[in-house]
């Protein structure tokens, strides 16, 4: 039975993702982005919502079912199994989501010509502070937010 658990716990975890500002897809490696240039007026941190593709509650339903029929004799381990069931669907479901939301920031910005506009993206590895001068970087309809690069005036 231990080893049906983790095996659930396995596949629940393997739905977890990250939306990391410093990794790019496949799809948009070779893909020309658009740029602008902005300032930073203010950062707020954020949390994004979880996802529930259904795969923790599928797995999670498995997995309590299989370790609920194992109880009792046949009628009861077919009673305990539906109950182990329902309750591992409900708690697969719920780690799914607590396992995919992420920490993020919703950064306001100053474009230049005068529109403001906000982005909210995860937490990446740099840290912008109000004032920075960033660019936009849109990519396959997604946009990110990076510090400008410096420029050396020669």
């Amino acid at each position: 039975m231990k080893k049906f658990l983790m095996m659930g716990l396995a596949l629940l975890l393997t739905a977890c993702s990250t939306s990391s500002p410093d990794v790019i897809q496949r799809g948009d490696a070779q893909r020309l982005s658009s740029v602008q240039d902005a300032t930073v007026l203010t950062i707020r941190p954020v949390t994004v919502d979880g996802n529930q593709t259904g795969m923790g509650a599928a797995a999670g339903g498995v997995v309590g079912g299989i370790a609920g029929a194992g109880v009792g004799g046949q009628r009861e381990g077919a009673i305990v199994g539906v109950l182990a069931a329902v309750a591992g669907a409900v708690a697969g479901n719920a780690i799914e989501r607590m396992g995919t939301r992420e920490e993020a920031v919703e950064i306001l910005l100053q474009l230049k010509n005068g529109d403001r506009r906000s982005v909210v993206q995860a937490k990446g590895s740099e840290t912008l502070l109000p004032g920075d001068a960033v660019i936009l970087v849109t990519t396959g309809g997604k946009v990110r937010v990076t510090k400008a690069p410096v420029v050396d005036k020669q």
